[in-house]
């Protein structure tokens, strides 16, 4: 079951900086960053209940390639992704948007 999937402003906005870090540094990294999210998108529609709970009822995927990590809630039957974190920041700080 295909699930529809919400990304709120504060994961968007998180996103659009990598893009521009990333495509900054090498033109056309920061649209591999984004494919690579649509992977992991594509993933949670598709399976979210396969990521495990990192706190309460929110879940972690991991993404390939770059180190982000992806937060997200299965929430009246669809995905709400939290927080698009790179993996070096303090995961806590995710946690104010649940």
């Amino acid at each position: 079951m295909t699930r529809l999937l919400f990304i709120r402003p504060a994961a968007e906005a998180e996103m659009a900086e990598a893009f521009d870090w990333y495509e900054a540094r090498v033109p056309g990294l920061g649209s591999d960053f984004l494919s690579c999210l649509d992977v992991v998108f594509h993933s949670l529609a598709q399976t979210p209940m396969q990521y495990p709970l990192v706190h309460r009822t929110v879940r972690r995927a991991l993404t390939h390639r770059f180190p982000y990590e992806v937060f997200f809630l299965i929430e009246d039957g669809r995905i709400v992704v939290l927080a698009v974190f790179h993996a070096s920041r303090n995961p806590k700080s995710w946690q104010t948007r649940i």
